[in-house]
């Protein structure tokens, strides 16, 4: 018997299941007509195919008394085919509801997924009448999660924040203490030895690379290569299917609430700039034959065309009210009913930019701020694409935090030895006040890093002068190609002593800058332990040993978990390393600060900052404590090739203990204190710091100058 569909309603979008039936809630502005596929058990044979019957403002809808949770499903959209005019609707094609929360079966590249004839000389302009629904995922209709309570939340302060980027499949699949069938996916992040390690490391917050469903690229697929990284989004409310170790479970929940048990955050890498479908040439999976013209930003002269300021293919029309609308219904999908703490958002200029250019003000940008739920989260940038002025570094909102690569940059350039670094370098120790507190804006708004999934690890950095992408199959012409490294004396693995032994202190050096820098530190996985990807500064495309930990690194020798453990303690020691506001240098009114010390231990003067061959700078931290008095944090850096003097600040009869040397470590705890005024050897390329403690407010280092 066939059951007639009724009506249904146009909210809310997708397949809601009311314990009775399924309403089915689809947007398309130029569709002629919806057909809502049914599928049996195992999402082969197709059991019953409905025409939506409604259509209120866009939105296409129906209901289906007696279709229960578990039932597969697809759409085929009808429309014109006419690519010059934008619309590329082919009801040969299954479709994937953006909206689903759950899919079925696995994709399976077929050229039948692709709307036009791939052997016909006109391309795209052609059509294909081939079905593709044996090797398309479907949807499924799946039960609303009840949305997280507050108490299962877990906000650190921005100012306390310290991140962990890493990736759930390579950060577990070679872990010795997760279960080998858990390995690579959400519960094998669960385990409790892998949080634990987590912990003992110091950090606060894991940065998860894209979790949602994403597909590996046609070209990547021809060459036998994977899509390691995830950033080509086929659905934006699914958890890719490869990262769940059961089926249809709700693993990233539970994850989410194991780490937030263990006061740990979870913030998701999220890309809503573009999706999997690529440009022209590419395949019709769901947004493309739902709505092109609406989903899509298009050449306006030539609406075959694709806007590409992703360099993906495509751009998601972000400035399309439904498109928006299905960002935020994203957004609070993960920090509601799966809690999420926050989102890092992947080329986030397009999610700003207007008619005329950028404006923290746009409408996506307005909505996320006005969001009860979304503007009680943590909010990252990526503040840059290929599009039209599109490094936006310094112009996002108050209240989010923005990636710093000229952070990155700075301190990069400065321990490989660059003249003339000491200003800039200043700066971005500061927290990039520069850029940021004109605008009102806090030191956590810079996220401070050395090294990312984009580019080499911490101990490639220091290991190679050039990329070596060749395992990526494009003749090694991707990836950046001035990374401001250095091999120091041989490109790669070395057997040299010397070299090693400089290499695991410039290690140390940059690990050191990063989490004695003013704003937000973010550490990638791995470099702790001094992973490698052999030079591959792009590794994408590397679902293999480049990109998976290798566990065994945590007890070699070039390990340096115990030196990041040591430096984060310091982190949360002195809470002049976690301002929650600009310093500045400090006064009767303001005691806590940062001064700026030349060789001499006096006060830098502007003739000193113009001395570009100085690479040797003294950074003093101030605390103030009400029944104690002052203590001073004293940081020195040497990025010279030779051993230089640097005179200790006096304070009447103060002293300074060592706490950390980047070129013994660990510090002998038995070292003695040194006298303010006598002179102190810092060994070329490295690090020192010292703190006086417990000295009168009155503060004299001025007076020296």
């Amino acid at each position: 018997m066939v059951i007639p569909i009724e009506p249904g309603y146009p909210t809310p979008l997708g397949a809601t299941f009311d314990g009775e039936g399924t309403n089915f809630a689809i947007f398309s502005a130029n569709a002629t007509g919806i057909e809502l596929c049914l599928y049996d058990e195992q999402g082969q044979a197709e059991s019953g195919r409905y025409w939506l019957p409604e259509k209120t403002q866009d939105v296409w809808h129906g209901y289906l008394p007696g279709v229960r949770r578990g039932q597969v499903y697809g759409y085929r959209v009808h429309g014109p085919y006419d690519p010059a005019a934008g619309h590329r609707f082919n009801p040969n094609k299954l479709l994937l509801d953006p909206y689903t929360r759950q899919m079925h079966g696995a994709f399976q590249w077929h050229s039948a997924h692709f709307g036009y004839r791939p052997d016909d000389h006109a391309a795209d302009l052609s059509f294909d009448d081939r079905d593709n629904a044996p090797w398309v995922a479907k949807s499924l209709v799946t039960e609303i999660a009840p949305s997280c309570t507050p108490g299962h939340w877990h906000l650190v302060p921005w100012q306390e924040t310290v991140i962990y980027e890493t990736h759930v499949r390579g950060f577990t699949l070679l872990n010795p203490e997760v279960p080998p069938e858990m390995r690579g996916t959400f519960a094998g992040m669960a385990q409790p030895k892998v949080i634990d390690y987590l912990k003992s490391l110091g950090i606060t917050t894991v940065e998860l690379m894209p979790i949602h469903s994403y597909l590996d690229e046609y070209f990547l697929h021809q060459r036998g290569l994977k899509n390691y990284w995830g950033y080509n989004t086929c659905s934006f409310f699914v958890p890719h299917r490869n990262y769940l170790f059961k089926r249809g479970s709700n693993e990233f929940r539970e994850m989410v609430d194991r780490f937030h048990d263990a006061g740990l955050e979870v913030v998701l890498d999220v890309v809503y700039n573009h999706t999997c479908e690529g440009n022209q040439l590419g395949p019709t999976l769901s947004f493309r034959g739902i709505d092109n013209a609406s989903y899509y930003q298009l050449m306006p002269r030539d609406k075959r065309s694709y806007v590409n300021d992703t360099g993906c293919g495509n751009t998601l029309n972000l400035r399309h009210p439904r498109v928006a609308q299905l960002v935020m219904d994203s957004l609070r999908y993960w920090a509601g009913d799966m809690g999420v703490d926050g989102f890092r958002f992947d080329l986030a200029t397009i999610m700003g930019r207007e008619e005329n250019g950028f404006s923290d003000r746009a409408p996506l940008l307005q909505m996320i701020a006005q969001d009860p739920l979304l503007s009680t989260r943590k909010m990252i940038a990526e503040p840059w694409d290929l599009g039209p002025g599109g490094y936006q570094l310094g112009h996002f909102p108050t209240g989010w935090a923005e990636w710093n690569d000229r952070y990155r940059d700075t301190v990069r350039r400065f321990w490989r030895g660059d003249k003339g670094i000491a200003p800039e370098l200043a700066r971005r120790l500061h927290g990039s006040s520069d850029i940021f507190e004109q605008r009102g804006r806090r030191p956590y708004a810079s996220i401070n890093f050395i090294t990312s999934h984009d580019g080499f690890t911490l101990r490639d950095l220091v290991s190679y002068s050039r990329r070596h992408n060749e395992a990526n199959l494009e003749n090694n012409n991707d990836g950046h190609c001035e990374n401001h490294s250095s091999n120091h004396g041989a490109e790669g693995l070395s057997n040299d002593p010397h070299i090693e032994s400089l290499r695991r202190r410039q290690q140390r050096n940059f690990l050191a800058t990063l989490m004695l820098s003013q704003g937000v530190p973010m550490l990638l996985a791995g470099d702790e332990m001094g992973r490698t990807q052999l030079g591959n500064n792009n590794a994408y495309c590397q679902d293999n040993e480049i990109n998976w930990l290798d566990w065994r690194l945590r007890d070699s020798p070039q390990s340096l978990v115990p030196f990041v453990q040591k430096l984060l303690a310091m982190r949360r020691r002195f809470h002049v390393l976690q301002p929650n506001r600009y310093r500045h240098q400090p006064n009767h009114n303001t005691p806590e600060g940062i001064q700026w010390l030349n060789a001499e231990g006096k006060l830098m003067r502007d003739e000193h900052w113009h001395e570009s061959h100085n690479q040797l700078l003294g950074y003093m931290l101030s605390e103030w404590h009400e029944t104690a008095g002052k203590r001073m944090l004293l940081v020195i850096f040497n990025a010279s090739d030779l051993e230089r003097p640097f005179t200790l600040p006096l304070f009447g009869k103060g002293k300074w203990s060592h706490l950390l040397n980047t070129a013994m470590e660990p510090v002998d705890p038995d070292q003695p204190e040194l006298m303010a005024g006598s002179k102190l050897d810092v060994t070329e390329h490295s690090l020192q710091v010292l703190v006086t403690e417990w000295l009168p407010s009155a503060l004299t280092v001025g007076a020296n100058a």
